[in-house]
């Protein structure tokens, strides 16, 4: 981490990340520019690379932060013991919406870089992507799939609640009507309809 850069007050801090999160979300590395970064974060590119030597140097940090802050959430948020697959995805959405009223669009820069095809992007995000992949396979690991009625294809089903759910996110995102807990609430809704619709309950 670029330890300049936590020198600079929180509120700076929090809008060249929030910047640099939503200009790769939605542009990706290949076609993300600095210029637009300044522009989202109103500050000037000497600024910027002050404290990050390239757009390289850029996505690197804000991967490592997003990485960092995404495994505290949902550390913070699910449960331990917890083995119901449908409680589980409640609590993974919730941590994940939680980050969101801080960055907006941390989630889908997360879901982004998982489709990255540029190999320098690769090379500095590959140490700490296993790191979330980790954080999120010891929470999968936890589900007990066996409480599901038999037939039902567990990871199938988790898997559609997932894209489910990043496809509403993507959505209100792009209408410009993201409100973190009313998306959560939404997702919720989606979530329970499925638990009844697979459970009876």
């Amino acid at each position: 981490m670029n330890g300049k850069f936590f020198d600079l007050k929180k509120d700076k801090q929090d809008r060249m990340i929030s910047a640099a999160l939503k200009v790769f979300a939605i542009n990706g590395y290949r076609h993300a520019s600095t210029d637009d970064i300044v522009k989202e974060a109103n500050i000037s590119k000497g600024l910027l690379f002050h404290y990050f030597e390239n757009k390289l140097g850029v996505y690197q940090f804000v991967y490592d932060y997003a990485v960092r802050y995404m495994t505290l959430e949902l550390n913070t948020h699910v449960g331990a013991r917890e083995k119901n697959l449908f409680e589980i995805e409640r609590q993974i959405q919730s941590a994940r919406l939680d980050a969101m009223k801080t960055y907006q669009y941390m989630q889908q820069f997360l879901t982004r870089t998982q489709s990255e095809d540029v190999n320098e992007a690769l090379v500095v995000i590959a140490q700490r992507r296993d790191i979330l992949m980790d954080a999120y396979a010891d929470i999968y690991r936890r589900i007990n799939f066996n409480a599901l009625p038999q037939g039902t294809d567990g990871r199938l089903l988790f898997q559609m609640m997932e894209h489910a759910a990043d496809g509403l996110i993507l959505e209100r995102l792009q209408e410009n009507s993201f409100q973190a807990d009313m998306v959560l609430e939404e997702i919720l809704q989606y979530i329970n309809f499925m638990q009844k619709l697979v459970m009876g309950k």
